[in-house]
């Protein structure tokens, strides 16, 4: 009975844990670049149902040295699995702005935070008061040596490659980065950015787009059924608590009045 008592709370954590997750992919449907992150549900903690052979004395009483037999195995109910991150491309759409870029096919925005490099698909630049173009955030783009990027005054337009010129003369280049497995290597951090372990792993990168902006990858219409989902999942839980507890009370008191 304790048992079900347990698993019935686990599956309210679970069900609270996805609410969460999904809560912070609505919030953010609308921005740049954002990538949805994937909870999954998997077994707690497995324990054996053992049976024993020979039963008897008073009260069917175990004997003493009786065989163990293994009726298989009980769950203590769920937990949510790590967090996962959806790095498939969203949409892109057109922009007045040129300095917002969209990544086409792989890669990684490369920027230079305070904390070291950080990597994004959130395409919106902008030219700072030192001429600089940076993110939203503020923090300068790199080039392909790694360095920001001054802009002179003049027109700017970007290649497909992430050459960058004012005036069709070149200034710099645009320096994207690629990883074989972003879901293993790279870890979410703040201002809609990524980290990394180590260094990129792989040089195979997409093309930009000028005047362009890839949205997030999050469906409104799955999300809004997972939330209607995970809703009734906490409240089937919730139910199931309090039919534990019930139970409980109720088996404490016949055992006082057979006392």
């Amino acid at each position: 009975m304790i048992k079900g008592l347990y698993a019935a709370v686990s599956a309210m954590m679970a069900g609270a844990a996805q609410q969460q997750v999904l809560s912070h992919n609505v919030a953010n449907l609308e921005t740049p670049g954002f990538k949805q992150i994937m909870k999954s549900l998997d077994d707690f903690v497995q324990t054996a149902v053992p049976s024993v052979n020979g039963l008897r004395g008073p009260m069917s009483g175990i004997s003493v040295g009786a065989p163990l037999y293994s009726l298989g195995e009980i769950g203590l109910g769920v937990e949510v699995s790590p967090d996962q991150t959806d790095f498939n491309q969203g949409g892109i759409i057109n922009s007045d702005n040129p300095f917002d870029l969209a990544i086409s096919g792989a890669g990684f925005f490369r920027l230079r935070t305070p904390d070291g490099e950080r990597y994004t698909r959130d395409g919106r630049f902008l030219k700072d008061a030192s001429g600089q173009l940076v993110n939203v955030a503020g923090y300068p783009l790199l080039s392909t040596a790694g360095q920001p990027i001054t802009l002179p005054e003049g027109m700017v337009s970007i290649n497909p490659d992430g050459t960058v010129m004012v005036n069709n003369q070149v200034v710099g280049q645009i320096g994207l980065a690629g990883f074989l497995d972003p879901d293993a290597e790279l870890v979410r951090g703040d201002n809609n950015t990524f980290q990394a372990a180590g260094a990129p792993t792989d040089t195979a990168v997409g093309t930009i787009q000028q005047n362009a902006l890839e949205m997030s990858n999050a469906n409104p219409t799955q999300l809004m059924t997972q939330m209607v989902e995970a809703a009734r999942f906490y409240q089937a839980a919730q139910q199931m608590v309090q039919n534990q507890d019930e139970m409980l009370g109720q088996a404490i008191v016949s055992l006082g009045r057979i006392g």
